[in-house]
């Protein structure tokens, strides 16, 4: 079974491809431009990475669904559909959050996720592990910086783009017993999409995980249009 993956719910993007829960191809992109201009060709490279492989033989599609970037969610969203109908295979989506957590499934301390939601605040969960196996999520949940560290403990792995934008506060708050990953594991990783999609039997089940956008909060434009509407 072949398994590909996206991510656009953050500045850069993420690819994978799966053969037989196997990682075959990933890829991330770091640049200014915006994903639909840079995705269409290595998402072709991915495909073009085992011999004779066509997008129609892909049995499954994931995006991540959010929290993240309103703009980039829907690009991501999009591409991940558009794929799907075009070659009559189901496509789910799979937290954002997931696809960081799921880079430190073997920590022994809880795992507190904390996207950059801007404004001051954090998209965050806190996750448990146990022998590589989730075992505990905190919900999902849009709140201050300050907030996500009460619920993770001060013995926690932090990692995510807020956990370093706030860093020196959850070092104040946590009195230095914080752990934070290495920077360049914080983004969402499309093969962690896929480990958090099979962790529980190695298959994954498509119609308990529908693509659909994940914002957790309202975005600007549209918390602008109810202040002037007064909605």
């Amino acid at each position: 079974m072949y398994l590909f993956a996206l991510s656009t719910a953050e500045q850069g993007a993420s690819l994978a491809l799966f053969e037989d829960n196997v990682l075959v191809f990933e890829s991330s992109l770091f640049n200014r431009q915006t994903h639909s201009k840079g995705l269409l060709p290595v998402i072709e490279q991915a495909v073009n990475t085992r011999p004779g492989m066509t997008i129609d033989r892909i049995d499954g599609f994931i995006a991540a669904r959010g929290p993240g970037s309103f703009t980039g969610l829907r690009i991501g969203i999009s591409i991940i559909k558009g794929l799907a109908r075009a070659v009559s295979k189901p496509c789910a989506g799979v937290s954002s959050l997931d696809g960081i957590a799921f880079r430190f499934c073997h920590s022994q301390l809880p795992v507190c996720v904390m996207m950059d939601a801007k404004r001051n605040e954090v998209y965050t969960a806190v996750y448990q592990f146990q022998y590589g196996k989730l075992i505990q999520k905190s919900p999902e949940v849009v709140c201050l910086p300050s907030t996500a560290v009460d619920q993770a403990g001060v013995s926690a792995l932090f990692v995510g783009s807020g956990s370093k934008v706030y860093r020196d506060m959850i070092c104040r708050q946590t009195q230095g017993k914080a752990v934070f990953s290495y920077p360049a594991m914080d983004g969402i990783s499309a093969s962690a999409l896929v480990i958090s999609a099979v962790s529980d039997n190695g298959v994954f089940d498509f119609e308990n995980h529908p693509l659909h956008p994940v914002y957790l909060r309202k975005s600007d434009a549209q918390i602008h249009f109810e202040g002037k509407t007064g909605a």
